[in-house]
C-alpha cells in the first residue's frame, strides 16, 4: 500500500458517511441584474438552513446560512447587495431622467428665451431616450417650474432645484463609470453654451450637477472650459 493512501480512503469513507447540508426557503423574489448572466433576470431570496447529515439523513441543526440571491436562470448564488445594482431596465431609465432633470435645470437658469439653447435642450433629451421630446414641451415645463417655485430666470440654484438635481443624479451616480457621470455634466454645459457664456446661475446650476454626481469642484471647472472648445 501507498504510503498515506490509507488514509485518504479513509477521509472520504468519512466525507461520505459526514457532511452537512442546508434546505433554503424562499423569502421574496423579483428582477435583478445578474453578474454571472450579464444581464436582467427573475431572482429568489433565499435563507436556509444547515444539518449535519449522516449517510445523507439529515441530524443535529447547525445554524442558519444567508439570505442569499438565487438566479433563476444559472442558479448562481450571491450577497444581497446585488439587488441595489439597478436593472438594465431601471439604469437606462435613471439614465433618461437624470439628462431630462439637468436639461431643465440649465434652461431654468438660462431662461428659455433662446431658442437655440432649447433646441440643443431637446436634441440631448432625446438622444437620452424621450423620442418625442419637443422645445415646445420644455419651455412649457421650465416655465410651469417656474410658476410653482417662484423662481426667476438668471438665479442662483434654488433649493428646490437643487433638491431635484440630487434625487435624479444621487441614486444614478455610484453605478456611472467617471466617463459617464462627466458626460452628463458636458451634456448640460453645452446646452448652457449654446446661445453665449455661462451665466453665473447656469454656471451655478452646472456646479450643483457635478456636485450630484460626486465629480470634484476641479473636475467640474476642467470639465465647464473643456466644454467652451467645439469638437
Amino acid at each position: 500500500m501507498l504510503p498515506g493512501r490509507g488514509r485518504t480512503g479513509s477521509a472520504a469513507r468519512h466525507a461520505r458517511l459526514l457532511g452537512t447540508r442546508t434546505a433554503w426557503t424562499t423569502v421574496g423574489d423579483g428582477e435583478f441584474f445578474c453578474p454571472g448572466c450579464g444581464g436582467d433576470r427573475n431572482y429568489q431570496r433565499l435563507t436556509g438552513r444547515r444539518r449535519f447529515t449522516l449517510l445523507g439523513m439529515p441530524l443535529v441543526p447547525r445554524g442558519e446560512t444567508g439570505p442569499v440571491v438565487e438566479c433563476a436562470a444559472c442558479r448562481d448564488h450571491f450577497g444581497t447587495e446585488v439587488l441595489d445594482h439597478p436593472t438594465t431596465t431601471r439604469f437606462s431609465a435613471m439614465l433618461r431622467d437624470a439628462v431630462h432633470t439637468v436639461a431643465l435645470a440649465v434652461l431654468a437658469a438660462g431662461g428659455t428665451c433662446s431658442r437655440t439653447a432649447l433646441e440643443m435642450a431637446a436634441a440631448t433629451v432625446r438622444a437620452a431616450g424621450f423620442d418625442d421630446c419637443t422645445e415646445d414641451q420644455l419651455e412649457a415645463l421650465v416655465e410651469a417650474l417656474a410658476a410653482d417655485t417662484g423662481r426667476f430666470y438668471d438665479r442662483p440654484c434654488g433649493t428646490g432645484l437643487a433638491i431635484e438635481l440630487h434625487e435624479a443624479l444621487d441614486p444614478l451616480a455610484p453605478h456611472l463609470a467617471p466617463a459617464g457621470r462627466e458626460s452628463i455634466l458636458v451634456q448640460g454645459a453645452r446646452i448652457a453654451l449654446a446661445d453665449g457664456p455661462y451665466t453665473p446661475a447656469e454656471r451655478d446650476a452646472l456646479t450643483t450637477v457635478g456636485a450630484a454626481l460626486t465629480i470634484c469642484a476641479d473636475d467640474v471647472t476642467r470639465l465647464l472650459a473643456a466644454a467652451r472648445t467645439p469638437s
